[in-house]
């Protein structure tokens, strides 16, 4: 945190500038204008001198910052992970909706400082309280990183940047750090998707990332054909950061499965096995696997578990539950593929589990409570960071519905299935290519039909992996690059390196 003096000389220049312009504003005397003018720019020039000569033994500290739910920004938590890898003292500002990942909590070296939610004014027309939410934000956040110790870099998330890009812009100049912005997306094409994009508040989005976006010092991006979009159209020369899976997705063992699925059939009865002998015959049961308690040895011995023949397919799905992923299109499918099974096709029980919170999730579960489907599952746990990952390497199946808002981005949870070797079906859209090869490592699709098509071809021979479920999994498996370190280390730490050194420099 900033010193205690430092804080107070921060509060009283503000309070006299905002004093001095409220005098201004107040009065029609010319005699206030020039006075005025003198005095605010030469008070802001004492506060950047303040908060500049306090700037020593910044160059290690890193300010990762994201205006939204820490617990379900992965890549962000990724970036902290990798800045305290190489000795950075790390910030790591946002909302704390959900709990991090434990690796992030029990890092030394990051600190973690929430940020209150901001609903702006209640009642009277939604843009009073559209503008006051981001007027209150833009001043949350502009204070919050200044109460903080200097950095020398504000690394930020892009989308939300409204108007969390202004604020860390504008702390870099009164601090003389380097902003980075991470984009993810565009901020404006998310909004055009409940407003179109000829609303007012989506052009002002729009030319709001154009103007501050190019003001910072670095840039990645997470396609090469959004890396060409900013460098087209907003001027923007960015560094493409490819998602890449964090080491925790991987293949899960049997005997972390079966824990799982035991731990699992507590709250989600789709997971219970129904058979009421297991006591008397010292068996565990889950409808995926059992173990059998006569030839356990209490040692994690893998010989006393097996996954059962007569199993049901794991489908897996995360979403955010948000306008950009259309999930009647999966129950759709889903529906088609009941009828498959009632038409007398020989195909396997499914299970599909969705894993998220959103916006959206009220809305889908009721259209999920009015399906009528006897072969097929479906349920909706929130997951801790650590369990998602163990239920991705437990599954047979991974669907995404994923449709980028611009058509530039990729979803990062079909990297993640692909960290654990798990084929997917996704919806197709722009630049999936440059993540899913159809027919290689995956499939993609358009609509319900389609997508119910693909599970009933890649589900026929299951539980067998001599189908093509089985020959995308060895496909995966013998195309395994690199992992979220080596890629970071090759694309990110060069740019902090540069930027301290011109720092340094100009000095």
């Amino acid at each position: 945190m900033a010193a205690p003096g430092q804080t107070v000389s921060i509060r009283i220049l503000f309070a006299l500038i905002a004093l001095l312009l409220a005098a201004f504003c107040g009065t029609r005397s010319g005699i206030w204008w020039p006075l005025v003018s003198v005095t605010v720019v030469g008070l802001a020039v004492a506060l950047c001198w303040l908060l500049r000569r306090h700037n020593r033994g910044s160059e290690r500290r890193v300010c990762v910052l994201v205006l939204g739910d820490i617990g379900r920004s992965p890549r962000m938590q990724y970036h902290a992970l990798s800045l305290s890898k190489h000795g950075f003292e790390v910030t790591l500002v946002g909302y704390l909706d959900s709990k991090p990942h434990r690796d992030v909590l029990r890092d030394d070296r990051i600190q973690i400082v929430s940020i209150a939610e901001v609903r702006g004014v209640r009642g009277g027309p939604k843009i009073l309280t559209y503008v006051t939410k981001v007027t209150i934000q833009f001043a949350q956040v502009l204070a919050v990183i200044l109460m903080l110790k200097p950095h020398a870099h504000i690394l930020m998330q892009n989308p939300p940047g409204l108007p969390s890009m202004a604020s860390a812009w504008l702390a870099c100049v009164l601090r003389g750090g380097h902003l980075i912005i991470d984009w993810h997306n565009y901020g404006y094409t998310i909004m055009a998707l409940s407003h179109g994009h000829t609303h007012p508040l989506v052009r002002l989005a729009k030319w709001y990332e154009h103007v501050f976006g190019p003001l910072a010092s670095q840039h990645l991006c997470v396609t090469n054909a959004m890396k060409e979009d900013l460098h087209r159209n907003w001027g923007i020369k960015a560094t493409t950061l490819y998602d890449r899976p964090a080491a925790i997705f991987n293949e899960t063992p049997l005997e972390t499965r079966h824990k799982l699925f035991v731990r699992l059939s507590r709250t989600l009865p789709a997971f219970r096995h129904s058979s009421s002998d297991d006591v008397m015959a010292r068996v565990e049961k889950t409808v995926f696997s059992l173990r059998d308690l006569g030839k356990d040895t209490g040692r994690d011995d893998q010989a006393s578990i097996t996954l059962r023949p007569d199993r049901p397919a794991l489908l897996i799905s995360s979403t955010s539950w948000t306008e950009d992923e259309d999930f009647s299109i999966l129950l759709q499918a889903l529906q088609e593929y009941e009828d498959f099974i009632s038409a007398g096709e020989t195909l396997p029980l499914v299970i599909c589990v969705i894993t998220g919170k959103g916006p959206q999730k009220e809305r889908y579960m009721k259209l999920i409570d009015s399906l009528r489907l006897k072969h097929v599952k479906i349920c909706t746990p929130w997951l801790e960071a650590e369990d998602y990952p163990v239920l991705l390497g437990c599954a047979d199946l991974g669907v995404c519905l994923h449709k980028s808002s611009s058509g530039l981005d990729l979803p990062m949870k079909v990297v993640d299935m692909f960290g654990c070797c798990l084929p997917v079906c996704a919806v197709h859209f722009l630049c999936l290519e440059e993540l899913v090869t159809h027919e290689h490592n995956g499939l993609t699709f358009s609509d319900g039909p389609q997508l119910a098509q693909q599970l009933k071809s890649l589900l026929s021979d299951f539980p067998s992996s001599d189908g093509k479920l089985g020959a995308f999994r060895k496909n995966l498996r013998a195309s395994r690059g690199q992992r979220w370190d080596d890629n970071w280390d090759k694309h990110v730490l060069p740019l902090l390196s540069s930027s301290s050194s011109s720092s340094s420099s100009s000095r």
